[in-house]
């Protein structure tokens, strides 16, 4: 019998309702009244309606920083994420005689503070609104490029017009896949400065070991300051700015967690793709994954070879290489949990029951994505390898940003391509300028070479021409054209990138260089792959929504929950402390103490704890910050919380919504969480509170840090 269709906005809250006892779901805060009940049964002790606002306490404590989540911790701006998250901060102002990466900062004072790298960025939400009305008005009735091109006209419109008060950066959210759309202001600050960060061998202790893996002891949290211009409106770095003072911050807890507390996340994960067809499904576990752990593990490869024997590039690209591995595991634990839950046959299952019980009016749209999705998948590795060449160097980087710079800035400011607008143009100089401080010559040669050598083998019908005349077909070819590109280039040095900075922001001719005229050819190729990917990109955006509308109907005829896929805006997870039981007899706590650290300890790296950390677990003086029934320090914790890239940094809170936790991993189990949820595996990993506060104590004190979050100094 055929289903008579359902509205997303019925289907919603019957979802919601159905759902209300299970701990999976990235929340829109403005879901959480729904969920009242269900929250209180959990146990939250505050005003469910209290965290449907982004732009009141607490959600406005929480915001976007680099490419993870923070936590504004007092009211003169101090900000609290995760090493990780401010490593690239940390591994900026390292160098020749002052190794902050292996032996941790604590500034002197608040001159002391350190000025993050110039594209570093903070965003403190003060506006969310649904504007999707306004953004498909002049969609409707079109197709294809057509279509994309009037909802991206849309929200190009929606932006300036946000922005044209000053001091916010805007954006439009895309909900459940073109279905709804939501304006997202948002502050920008841009003096964030390096304030207190753990050694290496607190911060990041057991590395790749341990990452993704329970237990963990790891003390991965840093803290920064906002600074403001005096007239306290965003502004560039200068040491006459004063420090930005939030609309509101969080405060720390002075009890720890234990199994089955109440716990609750705040954060901006990145992306989900719970609510893909069955083919995406297929195709991440058939093809993408399996690729990207091989091509990330060739460029760890690479960037280790490089700086075996050269201190000064291992520095420059430790940061790197960090973000290389874990995305390299990332990947490889994506996979494995795919394959161990069968993630591929019961998707596929699930849809070919949706589809039986679906009213016939959405059938011809869905069966139109399905093909525009077979299109586009022979062209993954390409895109992939183009991406990298720009991501994982400096210098191609720089030169690409300038050729696309120039050739959008001869146009009219609404028309150019998001990202090259005028309002893009400070974050495009602060990566030029950062440049000095992360290149080296010989590694960013041997990146391309790997990258490049792989994309001389694909299919003849997925290489631009452009490629090939400009590196050759064989490997012989390739090297003679690095060799005489980073030979002759100018772009090392900062004064002639930002000459040509200058240049290309007025659509300028840019100085000649070997790189902007290899550039020049590259972006041509980009035009031409982005003409294709843009007609198929408005073909999905209008054809997905049937989609979405017959699985809101099939899933909440099945009782099952129903939130939009995680897109990077704030959302709100819930559940408890929760132990972890991956396998037949295999049972783990859900909090690790320093006895672990002691036991992991080997004295070499990743297992270096340094000295005077092994000192004092030695002393065993913890003082409040002890668990009572453990009677030592604890370290890290475990919740049943929905989580996944993007959430690192997230605060997590207690049931009277004080700071518990600093979130920054999953278990290996749960990685494929981004595309399945099991409730049975899925954890995330958080730094217990306790720690840091011991930590800023006992162990590399900052009494003046603890008495500003207003924390007892002992």
């Amino acid at each position: 019998m055929t289903r008579k269709p359902l509205t997303a906005a019925l289907v919603l809250s019957m979802g919601l309702s159905a759902t209300a006892a299970a701990n999976e779901g990235m929340w829109m805060p403005t879901q959480l009244p729904e969920l009242a009940k269900t929250l209180k049964a959990a146990g939250f002790e505050g005003d469910p309606s209290a965290l449907a606002d982004v732009t009141t306490p607490p959600l406005n404590a929480v915001v976007r920083i680099g490419g993870g989540t923070g936590s504004f911790v007092s009211g003169d701006g101090l900000l609290l994420t995760n090493h990780h998250v401010a490593y690239g901060v940390i591994q900026y102002n390292s160098g020749k005689g002052h190794d902050y990466i292996n032996e941790g900062f604590i500034a002197g004072g608040r001159d002391d503070e350190r000025p993050a790298n110039p594209d570093y960025r903070v965003l403190v939400t003060v506006g969310f609104d649904k504007v999707t009305d306004e953004v498909l008005r002049e969609a409707r009735g079109k197709s294809g490029r057509a279509y994309y091109d009037a909802v991206e006209n849309a929200r190009k419109r929606i932006v300036a017009d946000c922005e044209a008060e000053g001091g916010v950066r805007c954006s439009v959210a895309n909900m459940y896949y073109g279905s709804d759309f939501y304006r997202v202001r948002q502050l920008e600050l841009t003096d964030i400065r390096l304030v207190y960060a753990p050694p290496r061998a607190i911060g990041n202790y057991g590395d790749e070991i341990d990452n993704f893996m329970w237990p963990r002891h790891t003390g991965d949290f840093t803290l920064l300051r906002a600074y403001v211009g005096k007239d306290g409106k965003p502004a560039p770095y200068s040491k006459d700015n004063v420090p930005y003072h939030p609309p509101a911050h969080l405060t720390m807890s002075l009890d720890g967690p234990k199994e089955g507390d109440y716990a609750m996340l705040a954060g901006y994960p990145g992306i989900t793709y719970r609510l893909r067809t069955a083919a995406e499904f297929a195709n991440q576990i058939d093809a993408v994954l399996p690729r990207r752990v091989e091509v990330f593990q060739q460029l760890i490869d690479v960037v280790e070879a490089a700086g075996k024997d050269d201190a000064d590039a291992r520095t420059r690209y430790a940061s790197q290489l960090q973000s290389l591995k874990n995305n390299r595991k990332r990947a490889a634990g994506e996979l494995e949990g795919l394959l161990r839950s069968d993630a591929k046959a019961r998707r596929a299952a699930d849809e070919r029951a949706m589809l039986a019980a679906t009213d016939a009016k959405y059938k011809a749209d869905i069966d139109a994505l399905f093909a525009s999705l077979d299109a586009e998948r022979a062209a993954g590795e390409r895109e992939l390898l183009v991406g990298l060449m720009s991501s994982q160097t400096q210098l191609l980087r720089s030169a690409l940003l300038l050729e696309r710079l120039r050739v959008e800035s001869a146009k009219p400011d609404a028309e150019r391509e998001s990202g090259y607008q005028q309002r893009d143009q400070a974050l495009i100089e602060g990566v030029l300028r950062q440049v000095q401080r992360r290149y080296d010559p010989a590694v960013e040669k041997a990146i391309l070479t790997a990258l490049l050598t792989r994309y001389q083998q694909l299919p003849d019908d997925q290489r631009d021409s452009h490629y090939d005349n400009l590196f050759g077909r064989t490997p012989e070819q390739l090297h003679k054209a690095l060799d005489e590109l980073y030979a002759t280039t100018k772009l090392g040095d900062e004064a002639q990138r930002l000459s040509r900075f200058e240049a290309a922001r007025k659509g300028a001719f840019i100085d000649n260089d070997p790189l902007v005229s290899v550039a020049a050819a590259l972006v041509m190729a980009q035009l031409s792959a982005e003409r294709e990917s843009k007609e198929r990109a408005g073909e999905q955006l209008r054809l997905r929504p049937s989609y979405m509308q017959a699985l809101f109907a099939w899933r909440a005829q099945q009782g099952r929950a129903v939130y939009p896929d995680a897109n990077g805006t704030l959302r709100i997870s819930y559940g408890k402390v929760e132990a972890l039981h991956p396998r037949d007899a295999v049972n783990y706590s859900p909090v690790t103490t320093v006895a672990g650290i002691v036991e992991k300890n080997t004295g070499t790296v990743p297992f270096d704890a340094p000295k005077p950390l092994l000192d004092a677990i030695a002393k065993g003086d913890f003082g409040s910050t002890a668990d009572p029934a453990l009677k030592t320090q604890t370290v890290n914790f475990l919740t049943n919380l929905d989580t996944t890239g993007g959430n690192s940094g997230s605060p997590v809170l207690n049931a009277r919504g004080e700071l518990i936790g600093l979130n920054f991993d999953s278990n290996w189990e749960s990685v494929s969480a981004s595309w399945w949820f099991d409730p049975r595996y899925k954890r995330a990993v958080h730094v217990d509170m306790r720690y840091l506060r011991w930590l800023l104590a006992k162990v590399y004190p900052a009494p003046a840090l603890l008495a500003e979050m207003g924390l007892p100094r002992e």
